[in-house]
């Protein structure tokens, strides 16, 4: 219940909005978390049409919301799919190949951010070389014409 005599008294009211504040937007359990990871927060921006970072993968699970535009993702044995400005994706990391996190449009840029649990001393991000995609070419899933 509010403390309706807080403003005689020189206190601010007590909120209770906080209440009903939150929307969970996504949930997830990742298959691992590596032992003694720490955790990083970070913003990308690409400009109209960028294809984004190349083929690579994570040392740990990677969670991430679009804030603005669209981007075109795709992970290792799942299909490309376009993630909107609101949305949200995440990612197990690990020995999973994450294809693409490029730009969608080429009119408007694309901005999300990402929180990842980083594997100690192994880079947050690794690239894939072209013989090991070849190799697994068998795991990418379909893609459209």
């Amino acid at each position: 219940m509010p403390d309706n005599d807080a403003p005689h008294t020189g206190q601010r009211p007590r909120s209770t909005v906080w209440q009903t504040a939150v929307t969970t937007l996504q949930e997830a359990e990742p298959p691992f978390i590596p032992e003694g990871a720490h955790a990083m927060t970070i913003v990308i921006e690409y400009p109209p049409g960028d294809p984004g970072t190349p083929p690579h993968r994570h040392s740990g699970p990677a969670f991430g919301y679009v804030l603005e535009g669209e981007m075109l993702f795709e992970l290792e044995g799942e299909p490309e799919r376009v993630i909107r400005a609101g949305e949200v994706f995440w990612e197990p990391g690990g020995d999973v190949i994450h294809y693409q996190d490029g730009n969608n449009r080429d009119d408007v840029r694309v901005r999300f951010t990402v929180t990842m649990l980083c594997d100690p001393g192994k880079p947050m991000l690794t690239l894939v070389d072209d013989e090991e995609l070849a190799r697994r070419e068998d795991r990418r899933a379909p893609r459209g014409a």
